[in-house]
């Protein structure tokens, strides 16, 4: 891989790369790491992150299984009862696209495609929040049709959707203001 490109990846998975100085590394973000150490640290970021949302997404579709299983299920009505094939599909999704990195690790470890992985694990894991995002989303709908009506689940619905698009959007706009801090040499600092 030439310096280029891996400046360019670089940058593209964690931020700008200075490519005045040629070695590969980013001197805007106060980090003074090689691009090998920056995926490097990303790779372990994205562990982190699939850590908390394996565990979540696991045990939720675990109980999910076993509504199915319930004396009451048969009481359930016809729009419940997609509700939770919905639920049930999206979760089972989502704890596959959480795994999904994992054995992308495995298939090109030593490989030298430590980029690679970083940018498609990168792209799964947003793609799994989508999931997780389903399953919020779809788990009020279904808990407050079946305890009050459905008037109250579509609002609850609407008022969890809301939430997800607030968690989404936030991101940005702390991106946009953010103003850096410096210190009393003009140095960045790191948050």
């Amino acid at each position: 891989m030439t310096d280029q490109r891996a400046a360019n990846v670089g940058a593209d998975v964690g931020g700008e790369v200075d490519r005045k100085n040629g070695n590969g590394t980013d001197q805007n973000d106060g980090r003074n790491e090689t691009v090998n150490e920056r995926m490097d640290r990303n790779w372990n970021e994205i562990l982190q992150e699939l850590r908390v949302t394996q565990t979540g997404t696991q045990i939720f579709t675990g109980f999910l299984l076993t509504i199915a299983f319930q004396s009451r299920f048969s009481e359930l009505t016809n729009f419940q009862v997609r509700i939770y094939l919905i639920l049930v599909v999206a979760a089972v999704l989502t704890t596959a696209l959480g795994l999904a990195p994992v054995n992308l690790h495995r298939s090109l470890f030593r490989q030298g495609a430590k980029m690679t992985i970083v940018q498609t694990a990168h792209v799964i894991m947003r793609i799994t929040l989508v999931g997780v995002a389903i399953m919020l989303i779809g788990t009020m709908l279904l808990i407050f049709d079946l305890v009050i009506d459905r008037r109250a689940a579509l609002i609850a619905a609407g008022a969890m959707l809301l939430v997800v698009i607030i968690v989404a959007v936030l991101p940005r706009v702390l991106r946009i203001n953010r103003q850096p801090d410096q210190s009393e040499d003009g140095a960045t600092k790191v948050r």
